[in-house]
């Protein structure tokens, strides 16, 4: 591993130790494997040609995904939102999914949830309207899998017949692995 790869390794490692949006105490024990992650985002081996979408809307009201190529829906994905997912996140602990156009801007390993795609939230335009309020606007919003406690996917039902995460959009651990491989950076994201 060349000092470059070790520096990145190294940020990524304390970036997801500060990560807060969605943030549950870390279960030992856990099925999850972030040497095997990182490893794939070091070597760029995080993206597959063959299965690539090119846009993900996000359907509050019915608690779906849908996954895009073109104008084609390729996939649809049950997902659980914010505890509080009717309207827009406002602020830091509304518990709100955000609505609205935005792109995912990085993935991430995740101790807590298997891996996340980090989504642009909040824009510039949540941000001036938090200030103006006085209040935080929040962010670390991702999509997001399952907590540890559901590593083996046992808990499914259970976690998507509710809303539970504090703004995040989760997904099935077998939707995460879906999305990771059809996901680059900068697909656009819209949710409603």
């Amino acid at each position: 591993m060349t000092i470059t790869q070790k520096i990145i390794l190294f940020i990524s490692t304390l970036s997801v130790l500060f990560i807060t949006g969605c943030a549950d105490p870390e279960v030992k024990g856990d099925r999850y494997s972030l040497d095997e992650c990182r490893e794939e985002l070091l070597e760029a081996e995080d993206f597959s040609e063959g299965v690539s979408i090119d846009r993900i809307v996000i359907v509050k009201k019915e608690r779906k995904m849908y996954l895009y190529k073109g104008k084609k829906v390729t996939s649809i994905i049950p997902v659980s939102l914010g505890k509080n997912p009717i309207g827009h996140k406002v602020q830091r602990g509304d518990n709100r999914t955000p609505e609205g156009e935005f792109w995912i801007h990085r993935k991430l390993c995740s101790p807590k949830y298997y891996r996340s795609l980090c989504i642009s939230y909040p824009r510039p335009q949540d941000k001036a309207k938090a200030a103006a309020r006085g209040v935080n606007p929040g962010g670390d919003i991702t999509i997001h899998a399952q907590p540890t406690w559901n590593a083996s996917g046992k808990g499914d039902d259970y976690t998507l017949s509710r809303n539970w995460t504090q703004g995040c959009v989760a997904v099935t651990n077998s939707a995460m692995q879906e999305l990771w491989y059809a996901v680059r950076e900068g697909v656009p994201v819209t949710i409603r």
